[in-house]
C-alpha cells in the first residue's frame, strides 16, 4: 500500500528514500511547472463604455478571442469542396459588370423554391463565395435554393464601405428580379450573413427598395444575422478605422440599428458566448432595439461557441443557425 501522498506528487516513503535534497529538487520542478500569473495591464483612458483603446481594438479583432481561427476557416474551405463534390458545381451568374460581381446558386429540385442569400464575412477585407458553400447542402435538401455572393473587399474601394454595401444590395435586387431563371420564388427571398457579412445583410434589411430599386418594400421576407455589427460608432473608434475611411455620413447610413423604421421583416440574431464582448453586446443591443421598435426579433445564444465556430452550425438542419434559418423560411429538413 502506498503511503500518504505529498502535495507535489510523491509519497512520504519516497521522500525518505530519495532524501530531503532529492525531494527539494522534485518540489522545485513542480513549482516551476505551475503557470505564472501576469500582472494586470494598466488601463489607459476610456474610449468607449469601460474599454480603453487596446480593449476596444481587441474587441473588434476576432483572432484575439479565437486562436483556432485558422483551423476553423480552413474547414470552411475544405467542407465547401466536399459540398460541391456531392451537389455538383453551382450555377454562376453575374449581377453586375465588374468581374467580382458574381454569385453562386445551389439549386433545389423543388420548383419555385424559396431562396436564401448568404453574405460572407472577413472583416470587410477578404473572403470568396467558393469557401462559404458548405451550408448549401442543408438548404438544398430542405427544398430551398442557397445563393452565396461575391463582392469586392473594402480596400478595392479605398476604404468606402458604402460602395461595398451597394454591391450587396444590387446582388439581392438581381436575385429578386431573376429568381425564375434558376427556379426560385422571388416572393420568398431571405437573407443571412455572418460577421461583417451580417453587418452588410443588416444594411440590406433596411434598404429603401421602392425608392432605390423600384422593388417592393418587403423584397426580403426575413433575415438571419450572426455575430454582426449594427452600430458603427464603436467600430469607427477601433483599429478598423485604419482601413475603413469612416465619415459621419457613412457611420449613420450603414448603422442598421438607426434605421429600424425601414425594417419590414422578422429577424433572427445570434452570437456565441466565446465571442468578443463587443460582438456580444452589439447583438444583444440590436435585438433589444428591434423589439423596442415593435418588430419581431429572436435572439439566439450559442453556449461555448466562438465567432468562427458558431457559423458552422448553419450547415446542419439541427444546428442552432441551420434550424433557425429553415424555420424562418418555413421549410423542413
Amino acid at each position: 500500500m502506498r503511503g500518504k501522498q505529498d502535495s507535489v506528487g510523491f509519497t512520504r516513503r519516497e521522500f525518505l528514500e530519495v532524501g530531503a535534497a532529492g525531494a527539494a529538487v522534485v518540489a522545485a520542478g513542480a513549482a516551476l511547472a505551475q503557470p505564472t500569473r501576469q500582472a494586470p495591464r494598466a488601463k489607459g483612458p476610456r474610449v468607449r463604455l469601460d474599454l480603453d483603446q487596446k480593449d476596444l481594438d481587441d474587441a473588434y479583432d476576432q483572432s484575439v478571442y479565437a486562436p483556432n481561427q485558422p483551423q476553423i476557416t480552413g474547414r470552411y474551405a475544405t467542407n465547401s469542396e466536399i459540398t460541391r463534390a456531392r451537389l455538383g458545381a453551382p450555377r454562376r451568374f453575374a449581377y453586375g459588370p465588374a468581374p467580382v460581381e458574381g454569385l453562386d446558386v445551389f439549386t433545389a429540385k423543388r420548383p419555385n423554391a424559396p431562396i436564401n442569400v448568404f453574405v460572407h464575412g472577413g472583416a470587410w477585407r477578404g473572403g470568396v463565395a467558393k469557401n462559404y458553400a458548405f451550408p448549401a447542402e442543408s438548404f438544398v435538401s430542405a427544398g430551398a435554393h442557397f445563393v452565396v455572393l461575391d463582392f469586392s473587399p473594402v480596400q478595392d474601394f479605398a476604404g468606402d464601405l458604402t460602395l461595398m454595401a451597394g454591391q450587396v444590395r444590387r446582388a439581392v435586387a438581381w436575385v429578386y428580379r431573376n429568381a425564375k431563371e434558376f427556379g426560385g420564388d422571388a416572393n420568398r427571398l431571405y437573407i443571412s450573413g455572418h460577421s461583417s457579412g451580417a453587418h452588410l445583410a443588416g444594411v440590406v434589411l433596411v434598404t429603401e427598395w421602392q425608392r432605390e430599386f423600384d422593388l417592393p418594400a418587403d423584397t426580403v421576407k426575413g433575415g438571419l444575422l450572426c455575430s454582426g455589427m449594427y452600430d458603427l460608432k464603436p467600430v469607427r473608434l477601433s483599429a478598423r478605422s485604419s482601413y475603413i475611411k469612416f465619415t459621419d455620413e457613412m457611420e449613420h447610413a450603414l448603422s442598421t440599428q438607426r434605421h429600424l423604421d425601414r425594417l419590414n421583416c422578422p429577424v433572427v440574431v445570434a452570437h456565441g458566448t466565446l465571442e468578443t464582448p463587443e460582438f456580444q453586446r452589439q447583438t444583444r443591443d440590436f435585438a433589444a432595439a428591434v423589439k423596442a421598435a415593435g418588430k419581431p426579433a429572436q435572439l439566439l445564444v450559442a453556449q461555448g461557441y466562438n465567432h468562427f465556430e458558431i457559423f458552422e452550425t448553419l450547415a446542419s438542419p439541427y444546428g442552432l443557425l441551420g434550424r433557425a434559418a429553415l424555420e424562418q423560411m418555413k421549410v423542413a429538413p
